[in-house]
């Protein structure tokens, strides 16, 4: 394996999965080590409830979001997230629609098929994903979340382009499966603004993914039982000092599934989770700087 290794430092990647756990030095614009992000809010109410339900807990989140599809949303409910985004001053991000899983596909649903995660079937299906995005940048949303990488690669030409607005940005989700500094590289060349790898990712396999990109990392604090329902608050203060920075996915072990249809108070739920996570970093790390509001 050496000259496998070696190859890999020749071309400034890890020559495996860093058990030293270096110190991140990296950050966001603005010096912040970490931000905090609500995902699986899937409406105005719950968004509303939540930014309610996090004032009163003195907490300030910086992105909120919505998984299960723009294709999903009204316009006036777009529209009404926005308001609470700019209102609050949150990033609003959305998922695009369709989806294998959405789609006529079979396969998705057998046990081997399901590899097939939320990837696009055809190219019809890439250019409906594209009409989803096209359709809220419209209404004035710049942050979405793509499930193929496909699509990052076309979209990323099209912000290139000016087909698309040049000041979107891309989130690239777990659910695409990617969980390696290789695969991280090759989805920041091809345009993701930030990348969420697997949910079970390991510290060690984490820092070999921060020493290879620059881009911000998303990592699930816990986990719908749907995926393991982990709940890893406890690691939080090393997941920011070797992955910096890092956006604090945290919530979702108040929902079953991943695309779960989050109530008023399940986002209130979801809050209280928010707080959680933050006593374990004031008390653990206290010195780990967070992104302004």
């Amino acid at each position: 394996m050496k000259e496998t290794r070696e190859y890999l430092k020749s071309i400034n990647m890890p020559a495996g999965d860093l058990y030293d756990l270096p110190t991140s030095e990296k950050r966001f614009d603005d010096g912040g080590q970490y931000r905090f992000e609500v995902p699986g809010i899937q409406g105005p109410a719950a968004m509303k409830a939540l930014l309610e339900a996090l004032d009163t807990y003195g907490i300030a989140i910086h992105r909120v979001t919505q998984t299960q599809g723009i294709m999903r949303l009204l316009d006036s409910e777009i529209e009404q997230m926005l308001e609470y985004a700019h209102k609050l001053n949150v990033e609003l991000l959305l998922a695009t629609g369709p989806r294998a899983t959405t789609d006529t596909s079979a396969s998705v649903n057998t046990p081997e098929g399901v590899r097939m995660g939320y990837r696009l079937r055809g190219q019809e299906q890439i250019v409906r994903a594209v009409e989803d995005v096209r359709r809220a940048a419209r209404l004035g949303v710049r942050s979405f979340m793509v499930y193929d990488e496909g699509q990052l690669w076309l979209m990323n030409q099209m912000r290139r382009d000016g087909f698309l607005p040049v000041d979107v940005k891309f989130k690239v989700s777990a659910h695409t499966g990617h969980g390696n500094p290789c695969s991280a590289r090759m989805l920041q060349e091809n345009g993701a603004n930030s990348f969420n790898p697997v949910r079970d990712i390991q510290l060690q396999m984490l820092a070999a993914i921060r020493a290879a990109i620059d881009i911000p990392i998303d990592i699930h604090t816990e986990n719908p039982k749907s995926t393991g329902g982990f709940i890893r608050h406890y690691e939080v203060p090393e997941f920011i000092r070797v992955a910096a920075p890092i956006y604090l996915k945290t919530g979702g072990s108040v929902a079953a599934t991943h695309s779960w249809d989050t109530t008023e108070a399940d986002a209130r739920k979801r809050a209280k989770q928010v707080a959680l996570v933050k006593r374990v970093i004031d008390t653990y790390y206290s010195e780990a700087v967070v992104s302004p509001k």
